[in-house]
């Protein structure tokens, strides 16, 4: 499956009842609620990693992927900007990209 194959799941799934669906009743409740529930997915996943589980980190990196996706969703963000970032920032050092940002 690729972010764009999850990112189009996520979309139909958003448009259905909430009673239908977690993805949409967690859209309902609001980006903010989103955002809370991707990081508790992220905090949950480095929790994993440091455990050094590695079932317990794809299984949690799965939950960090999709609730990031619903988090982008939420904002109206879509993968293909956020692919066309990462692309942007291919084209220097990773070094030298970080101490462009404006602060």
């Amino acid at each position: 499956m690729t972010l764009e194959e999850l990112e189009q799941i996520i979309t139909t799934r958003a448009s259905t009842a909430p009673e239908d669906s977690w993805t949409a009743k967690l859209l309902a409740k609001g980006p903010e609620k989103v955002a809370e529930k991707f990081g508790e997915e992220a905090i949950e996943a480095l929790i994993e990693a440091v455990k050094g589980d590695r079932a317990g980190l794809t299984s949690e990196a799965a939950d960090v992927l999709f609730h990031l996706l619903v988090m982008l969703r939420s904002r109206d963000v879509a993968v293909a900007d956020v692919m066309a970032e990462l692309a942007r920032r291919t084209h220097s050092s990773g070094l030298s990209e970080k101490a462009s940002r404006v602060k």
